[in-house]
């Protein structure tokens, strides 16, 4: 087990060793790394300690292959994560994503249309905001991380659809992604 001393950011660092050596008294710690998450202060030392205690894994697809995942699948989650992200306190997990279509181009582009689903109307209006306003940096932000991971520019046309109570209904959750493969 390691010991991670965090928010260096808040306490003196005469404070730090007094902590550390409270813990390490009472548990044999194979390490120890005083870290500032907020700072990003020594979050290289602090993996390089866990890299040591990690075994190696199994390689389970080439080395060329960022992820198993299918495409559409990413892309979906991006969108929902932007939207969560920019929406969090107004529509907490009432999002779901579906890829509608995605193709690419002849001039080597690639377009998307998705649907935001929300279960009801005022969450609609959130998602889309004034004048698109919201809806607008969604795709925005979800547009850079899409070009990055597809490579190519990306033209993403988003729609927000409403879809009362998906949530409770298990054919929708599996529709979505959501349910257990079985």
């Amino acid at each position: 087990v390691i010991l991670v001393v965090n928010k260096l950011d808040l306490i003196e660092k005469e404070q730090v060793l007094p902590i550390i050596s409270h813990y390490t008294d009472k548990y044999p710690f194979v390490g120890v790394v005083p870290i500032s998450a907020k700072e990003e202060t020594n979050l290289d030392a602090l993996i390089e300690e866990v890299e040591k205690y990690l075994p190696e894994g199994p390689q389970y697809y080439p080395e060329d292959m960022v992820t198993d995942q299918p495409e559409r699948l990413i892309v979906a989650e991006l969108v929902r994560e932007k939207a969560l992200q920019l929406t969090r306190d107004e529509v907490p997990h009432a999002i779901a994503v579906d890829v509608d279509e995605m193709k690419a181009r002849d001039n080597g582009d690639t377009y998307i249309r998705a649907t935001i689903y929300v279960e009801r109307d005022s969450q609609k209006g959130i998602l889309i905001g004034a004048k698109g306003s919201m809806l607008k940096e969604i795709g925005r932000l979800a547009r850079a991380d899409i070009e990055m991971l597809l490579g190519t520019r990306v033209f993403l046309d988003l729609w927000v659809k409403v879809k009362k109570d998906w949530r409770d209904r298990d054919s929708v959750l599996r529709g979505f992604g959501f349910g257990n493969e079985q």
